[in-house]
């Protein structure tokens, strides 16, 4: 194989290139303008539920904003997905909250609510307060079980703060993931299923809560002709000339979701009689995943092989592979946090692996990946 497969890069509509230039030819590249606006109109559309979105620096950015407008603080706790990216729990330590993690259910691998609900009752007897927030994931474009999610929160009244960084496009009961929550966080960032070369969004309820979004993204400045602050801003609005890539990128969003969606099915088919090798897929018909990227996991006893030995040997044969999130609560930085464990995100970080699914991966690079992986169970 000459050329190197990757998990998912970046690919063009060719129209970014225009919006880019309008942006220079107007003198429109600040953080606000035109294509900002365009973009967070097109994303609304795209959503819907009658949300509003603000376009940010980053995904990242997103969270911590959406953290900070449901009173996020210095001695709370918030509830996080234990099997997920960094992102999704460093703002609430940015907030100098206690992120407390809750372990994942076999079908979605996302956030099991049964442990949510443990989890909520054990922290009030302990701390004699509610968590101020929970923030489930929807992993690698899964979406999880969230209609279950939100009764528990609406049960103790707790918000929920909704990380579809990697599920754009993503359905539940044909709903939109990160419409559910109070707030909802989307990534841009260069791998996933839109790039704005960095940036993010949050999803939000209503036209009050864009602008309190806005005023937090802009350095919390007030409406006086002099620079005033009464509380603390941060710098997280996004670029006009990143807008401009997005909107070129909302032209193919329909397109790279359908891409990854027919990418999986190739793998369905090919790993549906191979021992030991287990691909990712939806729970049911309720859930309509985007399969931002495509997940196995590789049984040791049955395929003869782990999940680091086929990742160096696919490596070596020009494809990019990555193990599946190494879960917060083993991540040294969140040693001595709270955790509701079952071992079920354990398991599969020592089994599982991220195989190609992004808008360059051809047929004949799926046929050439399943070649490969097929060699290894059988050396």
């Amino acid at each position: 194989m000459d050329k190197r497969i990757y998990l998912c890069l970046a690919h063009m509509s060719g129209k970014e290139q225009a919006f880019i230039k309008e942006a220079f030819d107007t003198n429109w590249v600040v953080p606000l303008g035109p294509n900002v606006n365009a973009f967070e109109e097109e994303l609304k559309h795209f959503v819907g539920q009658n949300k509003e979105v603000v376009a940010l620096s980053a995904g990242t950015a997103a969270i911590h904003l959406g953290l900070i407008q449901l009173g996020v603080g210095t001695g709370d706790e918030v509830i996080c997905q234990s099997f997920t990216f960094c992102a999704s729990a460093n703002p609430v330590a940015y907030q100098g909250a206690t992120p407390v993690f809750v372990d994942s259910e076999e079908d979605t691998w996302n956030m099991d609510p049964v442990l949510l609900e443990e989890a909520i009752k054990d922290r009030i007897a302990k701390t004699g307060k509610k968590p101020k927030a929970i923030v489930p994931v929807h992993l690698y474009g899964m979406p999880a079980k969230i209609d279950e999610i939100c009764v528990i929160a609406a049960k103790y009244d707790i918000p929920v703060l909704e990380d579809a960084a990697e599920a754009l496009g993503s359905e539940f009961k044909g709903q939109k993931c990160g419409t559910f929550g109070t707030f909802g966080v989307l990534s841009f960032n260069g791998n996933k299923m839109i790039t704005t070369s960095g940036g993010g969004a949050l999803i939000v309820p209503d036209e009050a809560s864009k602008k309190q979004t806005m005023f937090y993204a802009t350095q919390a400045r007030e409406p006086f002709p002099h620079y005033q602050h009464e509380k603390i801003g941060y710098n997280y609005r996004m670029s006009n000339i990143c807008a401009g890539i997005g909107r070129g990128q909302m032209s193919v969003l329909d397109e790279h979701i359908a891409h990854h969606r027919h990418v999986h099915e190739l793998y369905a088919k090919a790993f549906e009689n191979l021992e030991g090798i287990t691909l990712k897929s939806n729970p049911d018909g309720r859930f309509n995943a985007n399969y931002w990227l495509s997940t196995i996991l590789i049984d040791p006893e049955k395929s003869g092989t782990n999940y680091d030995e086929v990742r160096v040997k696919l490596d070596a044969k020009g494809i990019e592979t990555r193990p599946l999130w190494k879960p917060m609560h083993l991540q040294p930085v969140y040693a001595n946090n709270p955790r509701y464990v079952t071992g079920v995100s354990e398991r599969l970080f020592n089994m599982g692996l991220c195989i190609p699914a992004g808008p360059w991966v051809t047929d004949a690079d799926v046929d050439y990946i399943v070649e490969q992986i097929k060699a290894c169970c059988t050396e």
